[in-house]
């Protein structure tokens, strides 16, 4: 199976002027790709004729047969991989099922995360050493990183971006991961906005020097607005305009690294300890609101928990059951098995009719008074 180290690069001058060409580049094979997809599938659909429609290979070998002479001083893989990106895209734009549907888009150069992926890069001396095109008579050194755990199995397709001025690496290896030792207990997730709850207890996914940290964010992100409407688009151009924006990415970085180290340990504690795990099925895009109520719904990582959950347990041989989406988990009695229906359903406000609070769950069948989450995860565990 595949394990991802992310990696902080050091390159020298030299190869930054070849890492933002490959940067560059990549964007350019997937926009010059994607007008051609658009382009072929707008044709078969005016002929009605299924044989024009464009597919991975159709839309390589038209960009590879036309490519110009400066193409030829770049790695080549990058075109191939970016139109093999390109094809993953379309195809998920017909399963309406994946979570982040909809049209490939063409990529910005205003983008602030730039990138490429390449499979011909090799480990050296433990540094990172990129493929070099035939015929490229330029100096050319490898790369040295920081940041790997354990360098060991087979390298993949390695993905390079540069984000605020520094870039990195993402190295999967295909590697052999040992079972965990099996405990024999079984437990249930109840996500909610600002905290997860389980059977052993609570964790806080908003924790309070992050709040802090958003709270910059903001004073950075109206800087930045105040400073587009006085001087319009000059504003970016200026050099203070441009330090406010690094500080505003520095924070980003920030918090998904909070987030992703608290997500990371919360996960390896769950299959560590437990060999059943039970959570639930959102629809996240469903239970958003405006932009500003949706906030909180965002910085909880719903679905980055449950990517990272999903792969976990696969590694070390735990069982994952996922709750229908309609199972109602918060509605439903965990003594009794009374589920609310109509006026008696608790809400995010609790429930207006008989003046209950948001955290508290009251069953009109059997009396029982219990806390909103607890009673959650108890529903949750009756499914194992």
């Amino acid at each position: 199976m595949l394990r991802t180290q992310k990696v902080k690069l050091y390159p020298n001058q030299t190869m930054k002027k070849v890492l933002d060409d490959l940067c560059d580049y990549r964007r350019y094979c997937w926009n010059q790709g994607l007008a051609l997809w658009n382009d072929m599938y707008d044709a078969s659909v005016i002929l009605a004729d299924k044989k024009q429609r464009p597919n991975e290979r159709k839309v390589r070998d038209e960009l590879v047969a036309n490519k110009a002479d400066w193409q030829y001083q770049l790695s080549a893989r990058c075109l191939q991989l970016a139109i093999s990106d390109l094809g993953k895209a379309w195809q998920n734009f017909f399963d309406r099922a994946q979570p982040d549907w909809g049209k490939p888009h063409f990529k910005s150069k205003k983008a602030p995360r730039q990138g490429f992926k390449t499979d011909r890069a090799k480990l050296v001396n433990g540094r990172l050493r990129l493929d070099k095109p035939l015929g490229v008579k330029t100096p050319w050194f490898d790369i040295k990183f920081k940041g790997a755990r354990n360098l060991t199995g087979e390298l993949k397709v390695v993905s390079i971006y540069r984000e605020n001025g520094q870039y990195w690496a993402s190295l999967p290896f295909e590697v052999m991961v040992p079972e965990k030792t099996k405990t024999g207990v079984k437990t249930a997730v109840d996500v909610n906005v600002g905290h997860f709850d389980y059977t052993a207890g609570r964790i806080n996914t908003l924790p309070g020097h992050l709040q802090k940290i958003y709270k910059r964010i903001k004073h950075y992100q109206r800087q930045l607005a105040r400073k587009r409407k006085v001087n319009g688009k000059q504003a970016i151009q200026s050099k203070n305009y441009a330090k406010m924006r690094a500080k505003l990415q520095r924070d980003y970085r920030r918090v998904a690294n909070v987030q992703h180290d608290l997500m990371q340990k919360f996960t390896t504690q769950l299959v560590s300890n437990y060999d059943q795990i039970v959570i639930e099925d959102l629809a996240v895009k469903k239970m958003q609101m405006s932009h500003v109520a949706s906030k909180g719904l965002h910085r909880s990582l719903f679905g980055y928990f449950r990517q990272v959950l999903t792969y976990k347990c696969a590694w070390y041989g735990k069982a994952l059951l996922v709750a229908d989406r309609f199972y109602p988990s918060t509605q439903r009695c965990s003594v009794c098995g009374h589920i609310k229906q109509g006026d008696d359903k608790v809400t995010l406000a609790g429930n207006h009719k008989y003046h209950t609070k948001h955290d508290e769950y009251i069953c009109y069948q059997c009396g029982a008074t219990l806390d909103r989450d607890a009673n959650a995860v108890a529903n949750l565990l009756a499914l194992l």
